[in-house]
């Protein structure tokens, strides 16, 4: 069974930072896709950032230039470097890897728990 850890939400003033990471584990062979989605109350959960295993990374609009997305294929960890944080970037953050091989499945959708990222004005 494949599970995703989260960790390094928290509370932040406009303009501070938070990472965030995020470590799959279980009998993984290949992860082709991880990322994050967040999902504010009230609203539809949204794509962030996410990054294939060859390097090739998606931004929302809303957070080009301040976020960044990272990843360590071995470890099978996806990062989320958030800069200059915004009171509208509060939602809770969700890790997602997808397209993940196991050696019992295979093109499996995981997500995680969620982190709550909450930016103060």
């Amino acid at each position: 069974q494949v599970q995703l850890a989260e960790s390094g939400g928290g509370l932040v003033q406009a303009g501070g930072s938070l990472r965030l990471s995020c470590v799959a584990s279980g009998s993984i062979y290949r992860i082709n896709t991880m990322g994050w989605f967040r999902q504010a109350p009230g609203n539809e959960r949204e794509l962030v950032a996410r990054l294939t295993t060859g390097g090739n990374p998606n931004y929302a609009d809303s957070v080009k230039g301040r976020f960044t997305i990272s990843r360590d294929n071995a470890k099978n960890t996806v990062y989320l470097q958030m800069n200059s944080l915004k009171p509208e970037d509060t939602a809770v953050y969700f890790c997602n890897a997808d397209g993940v091989i196991t050696r019992a499945q295979q093109n499996l959708r995981v997500w995680g728990q969620g982190t709550q990222v909450t930016v103060s004005s």
